[in-house]
């Protein structure tokens, strides 16, 4: 049986040293009306602003530029239904790798649109009906190529965790301390590496992971000790945080260094959408906006002063951004 190292500290150290070249280091950015709303000082991240409009592409790249000269010519294989294939799609062309994409038939225009304009091969689905896992490894088996999950890989979760090292860097550059750090999540790769960056920078930091309703598997999980399942039945605008249980992987790190969860509604989340394009003056897909719909929904206990907030991704159909900013219009 092979046994997967769990990542580390240092590996996240590493990966920040390896994407540094050509991921963009977002900033940690303040508003003064959002401050004063919520009588917090509030912190946050904007891997809208990353390549590939999330932070899935620092994993990606990560994870990429470690392939040897055999797996580079074999080619990636990937499934996602979205932001982690932009994020491997936009990685593969960099390092002239040739990428395949399992997506849903129904993921959003724009992020199908994008991977295949990054030159990666879209394979689509049936979410409801068939098998992403079964599809990409049958994939790989035909005709060969490297299986990159999008979450649950020791080289991803390291790559995400640069986000939450930069956000504790950047903090102290500002002589800031941060009570909590609140981080979108759906199979845990971003939160995982957020709080092994933590444990490491901040341990004083309390780590939230936030989930949409009926996907609210992490937040279970941490309450039961074991890993829960999501409802996938359910639909929901979060497409980016669908995952259906917590990874194997990132489980275990989350449910030691985690101290909570939160769960947020697709009213929530569509009002912190509206927020953040109104106020902050950032466009935020639903998946990347449930942390802020989080805060300004108090869901986040009064005691935390200085929080963070992390902002996941912007890849939003603009036609269902445009319906969501008229909504109480």
């Amino acid at each position: 049986m092979h046994i997967v190292e769990k990542p580390s500290f240092a590996d996240i150290e590493s990966a920040a040293q390896r994407i540094a070249p050509c991921a963009v280091r977002t900033p940690l950015l303040r508003n003064s009306f959002l401050d004063e709303q919520l009588g917090r000082r509030v912190f946050l991240k904007p891997e809208t602003l990353q390549l590939s409009g999330s932070f899935k592409f620092r994993g990606a790249y990560n994870r990429i530029a470690k392939l040897t000269p055999a797996e580079r010519e074999a080619g990636v294989i990937a499934w996602s239904s979205g932001n982690h294939a932009q994020g491997i799609a936009a990685a593969a062309k960099l390092e002239g790798v040739p990428a395949r994409i399992v997506m849903p038939e129904d993921a959003p225009a724009i992020k199908l649109e994008n991977t295949r304009a990054l030159g990666a091969q879209v394979i689509t689905y049936d979410r409801y009906r068939d098998d992403r896992e079964a599809i990409s490894y049958a994939l790989a088996e035909r005709d060969g190529g490297v299986i990159i999950p999008s979450y649950d890989d020791p080289d991803i979760i390291a790559g995400q965790g640069t986000a939450g090292l930069e956000i504790f860097q950047d903090a102290a550059a500002q002589s800031q301390s941060l009570d909590a750090l609140l981080i979108c999540c759906g199979g845990g790769g971003l939160t995982a590496g957020c709080a092994l960056a933590a444990e490491a920078l901040s341990p004083h930091t309390d780590i939230f992971c936030v989930e949409p309703q009926y996907y609210d598997d992490h937040a279970r999980s941490l309450v039961s000790g074991n890993r829960e399942a999501a409802d996938t039945a359910r639909s929901s605008i979060c497409d980016a945080l669908l995952s259906p249980t917590p990874g194997a992987l990132t489980f275990p790190i989350n449910q030691r260094l985690l101290t909570g969860g939160l769960v947020v509604s697709e009213t929530e989340v569509k009002a912190a959408m509206r927020y953040a394009f109104r106020v902050l003056k950032l466009v935020i897909e639903p998946g990347g906006a449930v942390a802020l719909a989080a805060l300004l929904s108090g869901k986040l206990d009064e005691r935390y002063q200085s929080v963070a907030v992390m902002l996941s991704g912007g890849n939003v159909d603009p036609r269902v951004f445009a319906a969501i900013l008229c909504e109480d219009a």
